[in-house]
């Protein structure tokens, strides 16, 4: 059976059951379900921890993106600049065919509004005014780099546009179950169309 790894932030802790079930039979699917991916200067450390202690993956999806772009007072800016942001993509592919597997790239999902995520969300992170330019710019960015590396995207941006409230759950900036779920079922099949290169 074909092994898949799911790496990112707390967006990818949504939807990573749904995967599961819906490959089942399919693929056998890893995940961290209790650890965040956070930042990606953090999965690139997750991905190599998969990579030593449980060997090759057929395909790896995953996305970063809100933990990079986030202003944690009292910095006074993000935790990764853009630049940093597609440096640490860089690297995070180039560990992902390392170690043999197709890489499959998530967009980082739209925010409804600049008050997103208000509450502290584990370790005393504190996340506050996030804006949707923000994530165009983050996204933009990322696809350029996926683009020209011949990476396949999963869109889950357009995705959750397609909603007029994106899917957001009360603390506007995770997803409800349904929104989770949708996410799971285009995840699902992007990971099946990544393994037909297999």
């Amino acid at each position: 059976m074909k092994r898949v790894l799911l790496l990112g932030d707390s967006i990818r802790m949504g939807y990573d059951e749904y995967v599961k079930e819906l490959l089942d039979g399919e693929f056998e699917v890893v995940y961290d379900d209790a650890d965040n991916g956070r930042f990606s200067a953090y999965t690139l450390w997750q991905a190599n921890q998969f990579f030593k202690n449980c060997g090759r993956f057929d395909v790896v999806h995953w996305n970063n993106g809100y933990w990079d772009m986030n202003i944690e007072y009292p910095m006074t800016e993000a935790m990764h600049p853009v630049d940093e942001y597609v440096c640490f993509l860089k690297r995070i592919l180039k560990e992902i065919r390392r170690n043999g597997a197709v890489p499959v790239f998530a967009t980082t999902t739209p925010i409804l509004s600049a008050k997103a995520a208000r509450e502290v969300i584990g370790e005393g992170v504190q996340f506050t005014a996030y804006k949707n330019e923000w994530v165009k710019e983050y996204n933009s960015a990322a696809v350029k780099l996926m683009q020209s590396e011949g990476v396949m995207i999963n869109d889950l941006y357009s995705l959750c546009m397609k909603d007029p409230h994106f899917y957001k759950c009360p603390d506007l900036l995770h997803l409800t179950e349904e929104g989770y779920r949708l996410c799971a079922a285009q995840t699902a099949q992007a990971i099946r169309d990544a393994a037909k290169s297999v």
